[in-house]
């Protein structure tokens, strides 16, 4: 009797441990799933699995490179073009209403409660200051946040809910909302989960791009900024006459539906899909045979002699199960750890860098923000006649970031050609402000050199240059420092930024004349903070020159 309680005891323990092992591997392979999910779309599995099989490996970079470029150009694109409707509806929520219909009494009948006062520049200032002020405190959080987590995620998130936050703005019109603590409140929301853009592209583009043509590339790739400009002009101009809620609303859909366009065909890093990334020292063919044998095993039943194929011929090939074990070890020793802020800062010319960018940054988003009011001010354009005649300043950015990318990757001297820009900026700002009422042409052409010289430097610093520190040599191949040195440049960056527009407003008052000294100073300060880095350029150029020369004679 004892002997059979305890046969049946044994008997149900075994029988207990094979239920409990088998529910903990179908967690397990839960997980494995959820994590496969989260890291690489079913989107992107299911073209792995059905095309992708065959294709070389140099063609797969290039085209899903040639993918990534085009897909983070419309995600930023739509992150500005939700940010860009304020500035063109400013002008109705707050205007000469005498201009309006002069049989009425009143200078402010017309404009929105509680922008109807004479306080109305500093109320509209504190507006966008809290949307500005908020997206630079939080983009230096927000780097950290995106080295620890899915990009794909990380983006169709923040996209979303600017598209939502965005729309609660123009909500204001439609449910008559006259309480300035709501738009505030919804600016702050915006500047929240706007910061999960620029790290976050900045990051995915340079995890697929080299060094090699970087200015060049990121320069043309920088454009989205002023395209998405234009866009956030013309669209919300289009409703801003007879429903300015529209202005908000449609753009915030946008920008959604490009979220969830992210959220399925994102594909943040080479190695998610058994390609190199190009940043690594070792330029190799493909990945670790361990782990691009398991992408392939997720895709389609290949040999070990089809996966060898796709391998350099420098690899280990693992095939056994213990190499496969030493393989992941060595592997795992090597995985890339995020760094901190005073790391981020401690990299050469990131210090620099970042304040400059905080004076450039001030009067790009000053004329960002202010560019529409200041022409219906000082012409007889209408609101959307000024707002349009506004995008001409973003042309002029397309070219100059493209100009300076082309430039910087020629010279390999980035500091010199923010430099030279900067400084032909100042005075062509003064010759904007005497001579863009003297005619239409005039006025563009102006405003096309203004946006070439003042978003140039912009431009070029947080693309190319920040890609560039993010990969500096001192990190030793470390690519996850990226997010975080582009999040403390762009951060700094939007500290001024924020400034900028804040003191804009109640200066205007004054005059508009010295809302352009300010400018024309802090393109001055952005100018001597490079001091050092461009008599560095100057002495590598002459090095250069004299071993050139010796090599020659």
């Amino acid at each position: 009797m004892p002997q059979f309680s305890t046969h049946v005891t044994g008997k149900a323990a075994a029988c207990g441990r094979e239920i409990f092992c088998g529910w903990g591997y179908f967690y397990y392979q839960i997980g494995v799933l959820l994590n496969t999910m989260g890291k690489l779309p079913l989107s992107i599995q299911a073209i792995e699995s059905s095309c992708c099989v065959t294709v070389p490996p140099r063609k797969k970079q290039t085209l899903y490179s040639s993918w990534i470029w085009i897909l983070t150009f419309l995600i930023y694109c739509s992150y500005h073009m939700s940010r860009k409707p304020i500035s063109v509806v400013k002008n109705v929520l707050y205007q000469n209403c005498t201009l309006v219909n002069e049989t009425r009494n009143g200078t402010y009948w017309c404009d929105w409660k509680p922008f109807d006062n004479e306080n109305a520049p500093t109320l509209l200032s504190t507006v966008d200051s809290s949307f500005l002020f908020t997206y630079a405190f939080v983009m230096f959080f927000s780097g950290f946040v995106a080295e620890r987590m899915d990009l794909r995620l990380f983006l169709s998130g923040g996209m979303v809910f600017s598209g939502v936050f965005c729309s609660m703005f123009g909500l204001g019109y439609i449910f008559e909302i006259h309480s300035l603590w709501y738009y505030i409140l919804v600016q702050i929301l915006c500047g929240v989960v706007q910061t999960t853009g620029w790290p976050g592209v900045v990051t995915c583009l340079g995890n697929w791009i080299g060094k090699g043509r970087r200015g060049l590339i990121m320069g043309i790739w920088n454009s989205h900024t002023s395209v998405g400009n234009i866009l956030g002009t013309v669209i919300p101009a289009a409703f801003v006459s007879y429903n300015w809620g529209l202005s908000f609303i449609v753009p915030g859909l946008i920008i959604a539906s490009v979220g969830v366009l992210v959220f399925f065909f994102m594909v943040p890093e080479p190695t998610m899909v058994g390609l190199p990334n190009p940043n690594k020292k070792e330029l190799e063919a493909s990945l670790p045979h361990a782990r691009r044998r398991q992408v392939l095993r997720d895709f389609a039943d290949t040999s070990d002699e089809e996966s060898a194929s796709l391998m350099s011929h420098d690899q280990q090939v693992c095939y056994d199960d213990k190499t496969k074990e030493a393989c992941a070890d060595t592997q795992g020793n090597k995985e890339e750890k995020a760094i901190g802020f005073l790391q981020a800062f401690a990299i050469p010319g990131v210090v620099e860098f970042s304040f400059c960018l905080f004076f450039a940054k001030l009067v790009s988003y000053t004329f960002l923000y202010w560019l529409p009011n200041y022409i219906l001010n000082k012409t007889s354009y209408s609101a959307e006649e000024s707002a349009n005649l506004s995008t001409f300043y973003d042309v002029g950015g397309i070219i100059g970031g493209i100009l300076a990318g082309l430039v910087s990757d020629f010279s390999g001297m980035s500091a010199s050609t923010c430099a030279v820009m900067l400084i032909a900026a100042i005075p062509m700002m003064f010759v904007y402000q005497v001579f863009c009422t003297v005619s239409l042409g005039i006025n563009i052409f102006l405003l096309v050199l203004v946006g070439i010289l003042v978003n140039g430097p912009y431009a070029l610093i947080t693309t190319a240059v920040s890609a560039d520190l993010g990969t500096h040599q001192s990190l030793k191949g470390n690519a996850k420092a990226l997010a975080t040195v582009s999040a403390v440049i762009d951060g700094t960056g939007s500290i001024g930024a924020a400034l900028g527009p804040q003191i804009a407003g109640p200066i205007s008052i004054l005059g508009w004349e010295y809302v352009f000294d300010m400018l024309m100073a802090a393109d001055l300060l952005a100018l001597l903070l490079l001091t050092r880095l461009v008599m560095r350029d100057i002495q590598g150029w002459l090095s250069r020159r004299r071993v050139g020369y010796n090599v020659s004679v």
